[in-house]
């Protein structure tokens, strides 16, 4: 199969809300896959469903692999040590503690650190070593960096694009659109219970006005051109420039983003 994950028609009510509205979607083999929502779009619900934390009314959910899940929420004993933990999550999986994991994720220099005394990003690196334990091949990562300094944002992107490089299929809720963008193949945006979009970024950004704004800061001052097509703008502009001799000091390009296209969607009528 070329596919780690198969929803097909997925429905879910609470009484009398409808939350998930026969969606249906695949997610590849070793993609990394960004389940993207407003807060109320279903994304939640979506995810506990494939993870076998929720139950659904109807429709059929196939997942090829085992499953290694980081939740958002995530938290343990403030006295347990991160070892301690490591141990008991190795017993419940049936495994060996895979040391050359921990080492990666750099959980060594954390074994007798007790969880109360980590930072944000050293819980979030246990989080995710939990999470793989028993070596899975699907890892779901709800909002993996939220909380982290830019330090810790980028060390774990790139523990996760290592993840997806050793053959893991990985898929990852956020709110950061940026961290979407640079790390999803294909996202899916989820409106109302339904499935707005689903593509690659470029597919989504690739979908707005093309037109973008252009700021020429110079010697005598900063200029704003609006424009359709940047090259022949910015080489008609810069030659006026020279032949006046006014020195270009910066150029800023002002384009549609994934999360401009993103907040569309959200707010598009039905």
């Amino acid at each position: 199969m070329n596919y780690a994950i198969k929803v097909d028609k997925l429905n879910k009510s609470y009484n009398e809300n409808h939350v998930i509205k026969g969606i249906s979607f695949e997610v590849k083999n070793g993609e990394i896959f960004g389940l993207l929502g407003s807060n109320g779009a279903g994304k939640t619900t979506t995810l506990e469903c494939i993870e076998g934390l929720r139950k659904f009314d109807s429709g059929n959910i196939n997942v090829n692999e085992k499953i290694g899940v980081q939740l958002q929420s995530a938290s343990l004993p403030e006295n347990m040590k991160a070892i301690e933990a490591i141990t008991l999550f190795s017993k419940w999986a049936g495994t060996n503690i895979d040391n050359d994991m921990l080492s990666t994720l750099g959980i060594n220099e954390l074994k007798s650190k007790q969880y109360k005394d980590m930072s944000a990003g050293q819980k979030r690196r246990l989080h995710l070593a939990l999470a793989l334990i028993g070596n899975p091949q699907i890892l779901f990562l709800d909002e993996p960096t939220a909380g982290l300094d830019v330090e810790g944002r980028v060390a774990l992107h790139d523990e996760i694009r290592k993840l997806k490089d050793n053959g893991k299929t990985i898929v990852i809720t956020s709110h950061d659109m940026a961290e979407v963008e640079s790390l999803c193949d294909r996202i899916a945006i989820l409106k109302d219970g339904n499935i707005a979009f689903i593509g690659t970024p470029k597919e989504i950004t690739s979908q707005v006005d093309p037109n973008c704004i252009i700021h020429i800061k110079t010697t005598e001052g900063e200029d704003v051109f609006p424009s359709s097509n940047i090259s022949q703008t910015l080489l008609k502009e810069l030659e006026n420039y020279k032949e006046r001799k006014i020195t270009v000091l910066d150029i800023i390009i002002e384009r549609d983003t994934l999360e401009q296209r993103f907040m569309d969607i959200s707010m598009e009528d039905d």
